[in-house]
Order: structure tokens, then C-alpha cells, then sequence
């Protein structure tokens, strides 16, 4: 028995599936947080409040040398992870520091939980799932009856990442660089409720 997703609230004139969750993953560098951007430029022309997290790296445009972390609803940025910062968290040699992310993005992850129409959280990745506050708020936003866009990073085995990947309510669609421009259309008319 097949169960018909109906959009069940309107906003601005737009229809949108109250719980969706749309899982965005593809490799490093594929463009996951590329298309995440373009799927919020295109729903915030709708005049949706959307909040969340977004990971940007940083580097001298051959080298990543680290990444910010942005509250999507206030702004805020900070550096919480880089080859300058000593931690006790290591990722290759990128230093993690927790609290920053914590500070910055749980802070924004359950804000939005709270305040905004779409919850977008970029990236559960292996730096992210290092900070126990941070797979609190993801489970929370995964648990809220509101539409989320996560991107998930590929080949973790995480138990976080694997719970999410599980997951029937999240429909996990692959970036490539061939499909990332047509992608972020792809997601937005699959939370107004079209079939794709």
C-alpha cells in the first residue's frame, strides 16, 4: 500500500510537504553544499524562513585548510576547523575545535528547529559527528515535523550517518558534477510535492 504525500501547508503561495527530508550526498567536492546553496537561493525567492548550518571551506583556492561554520538566519561564521587550530580532534590535519561548531551550528540547527519553515543542516560529516551536541540537534531536526535538507557526507560509517541513511523518511539523492546544476530543481519540486 503505497501512501500519497499531500503538501499540507501553504506559505507565500507555496505548497510544501509539511515532513520531508531530503538527504543530499555525493563525494568530496562533487558540489553537495553547491546544490544545497542553490536549493536555498531558490526557496528563499518563495520568502520561506529556512535556518540551519552551512559548512564553507577555507583555503588558498588549490588547498582546503580548513572550514566556517554559518548560522543561515543570523549570519554568524566562525573558523571551527583548520590546520592552525591544535585539538584534540583531528581530521587528516585539520584541527576541530567542538565548541565553535557548537556555539555556532547546534545553536542554529535548533533554532530552526524552533523558528524557521525549513531546517537545512550542512554537513554530517566526520568532523561534525565528533561533538555529541551536534548529533543531538541533528536528531532532533530529523525528528520535527518540518521539511530538511541535510547533506551526508559519502562513506562514513558513522552510526549517525548509517541511522540517517536508513532512515524512510529521507529521500537521499546523489550529487555528481554532470547532475549538480539540475539537482537543486530536481529537490525543490520534490518538497512542493511534484513527482520527479
Amino acid at each position: 500500500m503505497s501512501i500519497m504525500l499531500e503538501p499540507v501547508f501553504q506559505l507565500a503561495g507555496v505548497s510544501m510537504i509539511a515532513d520531508i527530508k531530503i538527504g543530499i550526498t555525493g563525494l568530496p567536492g562533487s558540489g553537495k553544499t553547491y546544490a544545497l546553496l542553490r536549493v536555498i537561493e531558490m526557496l528563499k525567492g518563495e520568502e520561506l524562513s529556512i535556518g540551519g548550518m552551512i559548512d564553507e571551506p577555507v583555503g588558498d583556492g588549490r588547498h582546503k585548510t580548513g572550514f566556517t561554520v554559518r548560522d543561515l538566519a543570523t549570519g554568524e561564521t566562525a573558523v571551527f576547523a583548520s590546520t592552525e587550530i591544535e585539538s584534540k580532534v583531528m581530521v587528516g590535519k585539520i584541527g576541530v575545535d567542538l565548541s565553535k561548531l557548537e556555539e555556532i551550528g547546534v545553536k542554529a540547527i535548533r533554532d530552526a528547529c524552533q523558528n524557521c519553515d525549513i531546517i537545512v543542516i550542512d554537513e554530517v560529516g566526520k568532523m561534525e559527528v565528533e561533538s555529541q551536541l551536534f548529533i543531538e540537534a541533528v536528531k532532533e531536526a530529523l525528528d520535527a515535523d518540518k521539511p530538511m535538507i541535510i547533506t551526508l557526507h559519502k562513506k562514513s560509517r558513522n552510526p549517525l550517518l548509517q541511522d540517517i541513511r536508513r532512515r524512510d523518511d529521507v529521500r537521499i539523492l546523489e550529487v555528481t558534477p554532470t547532475n549538480r546544476n539540475i539537482l537543486p530543481y530536481k529537490i525543490v519540486k520534490l518538497m512542493s510535492g511534484e513527482s520527479v
